[in-house]
């Protein structure tokens, strides 16, 4: 491969390591044309494989930097780039090396770190993220619905109280009549004593005319 070929081929693994968010890398000797393409196609959008020289992928591991990949860099190499679902990438590629035994799993790398074979294949034992997003919602719904029977709970018990009370001051009026008595007569008392006049200082009280 010639030197501007090389750099290019460098700086396209180096974007894919990047902007994936993870890698599998695995060794395809022995699968065919055919059996690649199948595998290509189990991983749908989530993933793209491509073969790679060792040395080429070291060198973009590195520059995307990444380390410590280096030991998983030997013999034919194929990687997968994730950038979808990390589960479900993993159980296809697990489930492809079971019908498959000359596709072998070397390791990978997720946030930061190396993975070595056995940590890639209990990837494929977690749930996918559909799945995970359907049992968050569920427990939301969940919890939502227990937060309404709550809230509804005292508010219908005030509802029913209000309603008895109504029930029977329309049966009594004089368990309600009298609140409304004293506050009228309370605010009638600051009025009349406002519009008594008051009384002159030159006439005698009926109590002075008494006491002369």
């Amino acid at each position: 491969m010639a030197r501007p070929d090389k750099e290019a081929t460098v700086r396209e693994l180096s974007d894919k390591f990047s902007s994936s968010t993870a890698a599998v890398l695995t060794e395809y000797r022995g699968l065919t044309v055919k059996a690649l393409k199948a595998l290509r196609r189990s991983l749908g959008s989530d993933a793209t494989y491509s073969v790679a020289k060792n040395t080429l992928a070291a060198i973009a591991a590195r520059d995307a930097g990444i380390e410590g990949l280096d030991d998983q860099l030997s013999g034919p190499t194929a990687i997968a780039f994730i950038t979808g679902d990390v589960a479900s990438v993993a159980k296809g590629m697990k489930n492809f090396a079971r019908e498959n035994p000359a596709l072998v799993i070397k390791g990978g790398y997720m946030d930061g770190r190396v993975l070595d074979a056995d940590t890639v294949k209990k990837l494929a034992d977690l749930e996918s993220r559909e799945v995970l997003l359907a049992k968050m919602a569920g427990a939301m719904n969940a919890n939502l619905s227990k937060a309404v029977y709550l809230f509804a709970a005292p508010l219908s018990q005030a509802a029913r109280a209000m309603g008895a009370l109504q029930e029977a001051a329309t049966s009594d009026p004089s368990l309600i009549a009298g609140a409304g008595t004293s506050v009228e007569a309370a605010s009638a008392a600051p009025e009349a004593a406002a519009s008594t006049p008051p009384a002159d200082a030159g006439e005698e009280t009926p109590a002075e005319a008494a006491a002369e």
